[in-house]
């Protein structure tokens, strides 16, 4: 016996799964594809929109590893004393720019960008400086300093840190004490970002400063009260960072809120002199989702390539050991960066 309707559903059957074949392949077509994870840090970073740096030394630009390093990893650098005010400025009026040049230099041409680092900073001073005692006199020296250092490397430098570390330690939530703080007030912070913002109006402007990553201590309250105000009155601020100096245990339980809150009032955030003792691999992890997890955190800058160039080298604190092999915390790193679909816009 036939049973032609059989037939019927069977052709109907086999159409209707040729329909969504086609389907499936025009969509397939048409669909963009997924971005590969890269094997760098600065190359994985760039495909959330984020960079991945480091701190540079001048002199360290002879040594063939930590050049290979720097530049196969890294797609975002800061001089780490080279353009500060002892460095830039030794003498009144007088300015030197040559081993920072040296390190711009080798950034534009690896195509990495650079961070500047710092402007307005109470440490590394030269000794004419903290002997100004006359608000007057002090003031046109800072205004002259930013406005010098900024003009010279106008259209190199994609964000300055303008002012570093004015705040104190401890419980009080003050601004440190220091030459521009007792001589020119409490003014000197925004003074040194509207001159900033005169001086090159592309770069980013940031506050930076350590022992700020915990929400709930005052230092944090503090610095978050100031970029409030400035941003409620219109005083050019475009960005804080967080040195992220951590112990073992690595950042605190409420980073991730502090980096949060800090974004919501309209400013990048950014990780900006990483470094963790010993290196565990979760503690890097935990640091680099607390930035993957915010949109606008923009990147994270460790501080140093290899152990052996870190501050803290006793400490073992980086992703590359001496020799420039790279450790545990090296992985643990890359494959955080990947591991979230959060975009930086």
């Amino acid at each position: 016996m036939k049973h032609p309707h059989r037939s019927s559903s069977r052709r109907a059957c086999l159409l209707g799964l040729l329909a969504a074949a086609t389907l499936v392949s025009i969509g397939t077509a048409t669909a963009t594809p997924p971005a590969p994870r890269a094997s760098t840090l600065g190359a994985q970073a760039a495909q959330s929109g984020r960079y991945f740096g480091t701190a540079v030394a001048a002199y360290k630009l002879n040594d063939r590893t930590y050049t290979t390093l720097l530049d196969r990893e890294f797609n975002r650098v800061t001089p780490e004393n080279e353009m500060k005010w002892d460095a830039t400025e030794p003498s009144r009026g007088s300015f030197t720019f040559g081993p920072s040049d040296q390190i711009v230099n080798h950034a534009l041409a690896h195509g990495q960008k650079v961070r500047g680092h710092t402007l307005v900073w109470h440490s590394q001073l030269p000794g004419w400086v903290g002997a100004i005692t006359d608000a007057t006199t002090l003031r046109g020296v800072m205004n002259n300093h930013i406005a010098g250092e900024m003009t010279h490397f106008k259209g190199k430098i994609h964000s300055w840190d303008v002012v570093n570390e004015a705040f104190a330690d401890g419980g009080s939530g003050q601004h440190r004490s220091s030459v521009f703080q007792n001589v020119l007030g409490d003014g000197f912070i925004e003074t040194a970002f509207r001159t900033a913002r005169t001086a090159d109006p592309s770069a980013k402007l940031c506050y930076n400063d350590y022992s700020i990553e915990d929400w709930n201590s005052a230092k944090t309250q503090g610095v978050y009260r100031m970029v409030r105000d400035f941003k409620a009155r219109g005083v050019p601020i475009d960005c804080v960072g967080f040195q992220a100096h951590f112990g073992t245990s690595g950042p605190p339980a409420s980073f991730g809120t502090t980096l949060a809150n800090f974004a919501a009032l309209g400013v990048d955030v950014q990780i900006t002199e990483l470094d963790i003792a010993q290196a565990p691999p979760t503690a890097y992890a935990n640091t680099v989702r607390a930035c993957m997890n915010v949109a606008r955190c923009a990147g994270i800058t460790v501080w140093g390539i290899r152990d052996t160039d870190s501050w803290r080298t006793g400490e073992n604190p980086l992703l590359f050991d001496g020799g420039g092999n790279k450790k545990s915390a090296y992985y643990a790193a890359l494959t955080t960066l990947g591991g979230t679909p959060a975009v930086h816009k």
